[in-house]
């Protein structure tokens, strides 16, 4: 699969944005990141600290890097729980050279008490959220809720927990798909930001 997959892919510059306490190892982002050597990762100060104005620079000056180092591509950001928020404020304050911005399992922003800082309306790149039924950290009708207001498609992923290494997903290659639809989506301009 990955070697069919790179062909879709090699138009793209991937950003991995990782939540709260980072990817560990067995984390289906880092399990990508093995897969997919290509993929950068969006490195944080203090992973402990989840701090929304410095977690989002971190995302601004990787998303730069791109574009310092000369790589034309659009990028496209696989997000996770707070780096999901990050991310988003990130985009939402500059979209460009972002194409897309996959979410999955968003930290719930009034956890947080970031909510104000966050987009109230259609976010300004096509995107997809996929939530969990069983979230601890956001149950599934929030998500959608969030979803709706980002004018982010949302997918329900079942009940997989946080959507994490507890999940037990591996490589998670039902993930992996909706990334290649996102990015088919992008190409085909089928899934246009509102």
């Amino acid at each position: 699969m990955p070697g069919l997959a790179s062909a879709d892919l090699r138009g793209f510059r991937i950003l991995i944005a990782p939540g709260l306490h980072d990817s560990g190892p067995d984390h289906w982002q880092s399990r990508w990141q093995r897969l997919f050597p290509a993929f950068e990762r969006v490195e944080q100060d203090d992973w402990q600290a989840p701090d929304l104005a410095r977690w989002s620079a971190r995302v601004d000056r990787q998303r730069g890097h791109g574009t310092a180092a000369g790589d034309p591509r659009p990028t496209i950001i696989v997000a996770h729980s707070f780096g999901s928020l990050a991310s988003m404020h990130s985009v939402a304050r500059d979209p460009s050279g972002v194409a897309g911005l996959l979410l999955v399992a968003p930290a719930d922003p009034d956890k947080f008490n970031v909510a104000d800082q966050l987009p109230k309306q259609a976010l300004p790149v096509p995107s997809i959220m996929i939530g969990s039924t069983n979230d601890p950290w956001m149950a599934a009708p929030r998500a959608a809720l969030w979803a709706e207001r980002w004018h982010s498609q949302f997918i329900d992923g079942g009940a997989l927990g946080h959507i994490n290494a507890e999940s037990g997903l591996g490589d998670w290659p039902e993930g992996l798909e909706i990334l290649y639809f996102l990015i088919d989506r992008v190409q085909n301009g089928a899934l246009a930001a509102h």
